[in-house]
């Protein structure tokens, strides 16, 4: 896949120049966090307790490993659905957390949130996760380790390939897309009378 080369951690310049459609090759530190390890982080910002990791800048990809193969740093690493981490969503955002991937329409609410605390929402392709493991050179898990897959784990990646879903300004490209191929498909359709 070809994309634009972004680099972690996201600065605020990299963000703003990201528009939805556009095909990206990520590289560099990014962190995993399900269902599990939202709502534990969500308990620790209420006691007032810090993270496992510092969000300003960074990548939370919505996914639980398997298993590593002998000589693998990790198993296969597929996108679970975004939307089981939208009630945790915002309150991440406006502490810094720059990108998610998963995969999934969002909630109004974390659109927002994203325009707001510009940030931005990736797409990985779902089924792929022996292909997208392929992309994690190193990785160890560094909070709640008794969640097993569902722990926190530091990935180093290389050219993950994704798809920016929902850019800094709230463009989605679930409600663009289909308007577009509908559009695109018409006059297609009509060409051909």
């Amino acid at each position: 896949m070809k994309g634009r080369k972004v680099r972690t951690p996201l600065e605020e310049d990299i963000v703003k120049d990201l528009y939805v459609g556009e095909r990206v090759l990520l590289s560099g530190i990014i962190y995993t966090a399900r269902d599990a390890a939202h709502r534990r982080m969500a308990e620790a910002l209420k006691r007032g307790e810090n993270l496992p990791f510092d969000l300003r800048g960074q990548v939370i990809y919505y996914a639980g490993p398997a298993p590593a193969p002998p000589g693998a740093p990790i198993g296969s690493i597929g996108p679970t659905t975004s939307g089981r981490m939208d009630r945790y969503t915002p309150m991440l955002l406006e502490m810094g957390l720059k990108g998610m991937i998963g995969k999934g329409r969002r909630d109004p609410e974390v659109i927002a949130a994203i325009r707001t605390n510009g940030a931005v929402y990736f797409g990985a392709t779902g089924g792929a996760a022996a292909l997208l493991a392929k992309r994690v050179k190193a990785s160890r898990v560094i909070a709640y380790e008794d969640l097993g897959p569902e722990a926190i784990y530091e990935l180093l990646v290389e050219d993950f390939p994704l798809l920016v879903v929902v850019d800094r300004e709230g463009n989605d490209l679930y409600e663009i897309g289909p308007g577009q191929w509908s559009s695109s498909r018409g006059e297609r359709i009509g060409e051909n009378r």
